[in-house]
């Protein structure tokens, strides 16, 4: 009997794995209903305690519910850890953070009780809905998007970087044509004048009064249009393939976008379908 125990395990991991990983089987697909449920209302909870005059009349119902859902996220996050061959790299991964995320506030919020507001961030976990539905194509698409992001990655720092320059220097040509009298009391002052400027958002709190400060801010605006463009077409320069990709997560490190006929993990090399 204690021989047969490891194999027993193993099976174990591998159901809770189907289970709370996959959606191909029926209770797979159960857990996973019931788990954005329990994220939607969770969400709603925190929402509706904010506002104050609900807080006052049902303030413990909201945090009995708070901590109900506290724990049972918990509970969800230590099993994915559980039945993960590589429980580090699932921690890591976008959905690790995010599920710890989700249930950290709560605990934060025993030493600072403003903090549990942040249990909002649940609301991202909701991005599983894609698997539950059967929305392959949307998964495949944000693997694709993540993909030509990250290929990007210098092209669009050397932008940012370009486009910081551009706001320094225009904010101090500012300070210096239009000066404190016109509302430019400081560089800093300035530079965010050309923030708002450049991203066309506006506010008009600070505005130039002299000619030339109006041309320059004419040129700014212009910028601002042309510089909006620049990093779509460097993230679209690398969607240069496209491939139909499954739900499969891998029972070892937890990660997606598998090719539909793939038989082991393209990232750590384990066997997607284990017996």
């Amino acid at each position: 009997m204690p021989e047969r125990k490891p194999q027993s395990d193993h099976q174990l991991r591998h159901q809770l794995h189907e289970i709370i990983f996959e959606a191909d089987t029926s209770a797979g697909k159960l857990f996973d209903v019931l788990l954005i449920l329990s994220i939607v209302i969770s969400v709603i909870v925190v929402m509706l305690d904010s506002v104050a005059a609900l807080n006052i009349q049902y303030g413990r119902l909201f945090f009995f519910l708070e901590w109900f859902f506290t724990i049972i996220f918990t509970a969800e996050y230590v099993l994915r850890l559980s039945c993960i061959g590589r429980p580090a790299k699932y921690a890591k991964s976008f959905y690790g953070i995010v599920d710890l995320l989700s249930i950290l506030p709560s605990y934060v919020s025993l030493l600072l009780p403003a903090g549990k507001f942040f249990l909002v961030i649940r609301i991202l976990r909701l991005l599983r809905v894609f698997r539950v539905l059967k929305l392959v194509q949307y998964v495949g698409e944000s693997n694709y998007l993540q993909r030509a992001l990250w290929a990007s990655r210098r092209k669009i720092a050397v932008f940012l970087l370009s486009v910081l320059l551009l706001m320094v220097i225009f904010g101090s040509v500012m300070y210096i044509v239009e000066g404190a009298e016109n509302g430019f009391t400081s560089i800093p002052r300035s530079i965010y004048w050309a923030v708002v400027t450049m991203t066309t958002v506006g506010y008009g709190d600070i505005s130039p009064q002299t000619s030339f400060g109006q041309a320059i801010a004419s040129l700014v605006m212009i910028l601002g249009y042309g510089i909006i463009a620049i990093p779509t077409g460097i993230v679209t320069a690398e969607l240069t393939f496209k491939q139909n990709l499954s739900t499969q997560v891998c029972p070892e490190c937890s990660a997606e976008g598998h090719d539909l006929d793939a038989k082991h993990c393209k990232f750590c090399g384990a066997d997607l379908h284990p017996h």
